[in-house]
């Protein structure tokens, strides 16, 4: 023997019927949450904003950045030429006498 039962209802009307609780609202307040969050993740992913973000000071603190590195590079170069003027020979022993 078979018996079918065909029964023709909207998802909502099925969850009524069984009892369920209705999670549409609590859904939507969900979704809108996340939109919030995704919105404010694209604005911080703003290039301007990072880079006000990661420099503060703007420009101002890449030129100071800059200005250390390059003092550093000029004071390096300055002790690399001030060691080869010291004389002596390679080996750093006496000179050959003639």
């Amino acid at each position: 023997m078979k018996i079918k039962i065909d029964v023709d209802c909207t998802p909502e009307e099925a969850r009524a019927f069984f009892g369920l609780p209705d999670v549409g609202p609590m859904q939507a307040a969900l979704m809108g949450e996340i939109e919030k969050r995704m919105m404010e993740s694209l604005k911080a992913s703003d290039p301007e904003a990072l880079l006000k973000t990661w420099l503060p000071a703007g420009l101002q603190g890449l030129e100071a950045m800059q200005k250390m590195f390059w003092s550093q590079v000029a004071s390096g170069m300055s002790g690399a030429t001030a060691g080869g003027k010291r004389g002596g020979t390679a080996a750093g022993g006496d000179e050959p006498k003639s």
